[in-house]
């Protein structure tokens, strides 16, 4: 089992999936989806598919921008 945790700063769940060349934890992956999903429709999701993992990361880090940072407040 990978001991690499989710991109998104301050989340230390698992890998669940990858996301270009870094990886997503369960949560942060199923919004990535229907981030994408609202994005394109369809023809994003045969896009990106087609796209090898160094092509993902752009979007990948467009995506990333809308996330808000999990970390608490002190």
């Amino acid at each position: 089992m990978s001991d690499q945790t989710c991109l998104i700063e301050g989340c230390t769940q698992p890998m669940y999936a990858p996301a270009g060349t870094r990886a997503l934890c369960k949560e942060h992956f199923l919004h990535f989806v229907t981030w994408r999903r609202k994005k394109g429709g369809t023809a994003l999701f045969q896009k990106y598919s087609a796209m090898t993992m160094n092509e993902r990361n752009p979007m990948v880090d467009e995506w990333a921008q809308t996330v808000p940072s999990t970390i608490a407040p002190e």
